[in-house]
């Protein structure tokens, strides 16, 4: 794969083509949806998920903000991070960065301390899954008055959330829910996102799915490496032995 190097002025003339259209009555305008985008080593991925966030927010004229969550990365992500926030401004791209990888699920717990939305999606920056599926999961919560919207390829009642070594999860949450979630949560890695929907069950919280395809990353190689995949499998134990 080559390499691609970031303008910020083919971006900002990109962000600037998504310009806002009316309402079309998918979110209350009193509605604010903040993404946490965890990053480590995403330089090459990261203009174009939030491309491709603006464009699905401003063609849906829903208010939004997005939160970068960089890890230390030493591959220039976080200078990158900085030219779209300063392309967007800081009411919609916030970099909110960490010295070193700590963790997915402690980038989201540093994340919501930042948050100003009544709303919290979280998806990964490596482009899994896309971003034009999110007005379907605000259109989903508005409908069933859900806490917690989870993209699934799993259909009806007998998919199993998260579960799949390989899968990522991209979900939707209620911002005061998320809160209460991430109080419970023991986990601090891949596990984290897994253990948030065993304890949303466990505390009656109501979830719907939105069917969406998941897709290998562009740029870049997987973070599930060796390591990663045993302290997986820890956290799994963990998991099961807690709940």
């Amino acid at each position: 794969m080559v390499a691609h190097t970031f303008n910020s002025s083919t971006w900002k003339a990109e962000r600037e083509a998504a310009s806002p259209r009316p309402p079309q009555g998918r979110s209350s305008r009193q509605d604010k949806y903040s993404v946490l985008l965890p990053t480590y080593n995403e330089r090459e991925n990261l203009p174009l998920i939030v491309w491709l966030l603006v464009k699905s927010f401003s063609e849906s004229a829903i208010n939004y903000e997005i939160i970068i969550i960089d890890d230390g990365s030493p591959d220039g992500t976080r200078e990158v991070a900085e030219q779209l926030a300063e392309i967007s401004g800081p009411d919609r791209i916030l970099l909110r960065p960490r010295e070193k990888k700590l963790g997915l699920g402690t980038a989201y717990i540093h994340g919501i301390k930042h948050a100003t939305g009544n709303y919290v999606i979280i998806m990964d920056a490596d482009l899994s899954h896309h971003p034009k599926f999110i007005p379907e999961f605000i259109r989903k919560q508005k409908e069933g008055n859900f806490d917690i919207v989870s993209g699934t390829r799993y259909k009806g009642n007998g998919g199993v959330y998260g579960w799949d070594l390989k899968r990522k999860i991209n979900r939707l949450y209620r911002k005061e829910v998320l809160q209460k979630l991430i109080e419970k949560c023991v986990s601090k890695g891949y596990v984290f996102q897994m253990e948030m929907i065993v304890r949303a069950r466990q505390m009656n919280y109501t979830i719907g799915e939105v069917p969406i395809s998941f897709v290998d990353r562009v740029y870049g190689e997987s973070k599930l490496g060796g390591n990663e995949i045993v302290s997986f499998l820890k956290g799994l134990l963990t998991l099961f032995a807690t709940t």
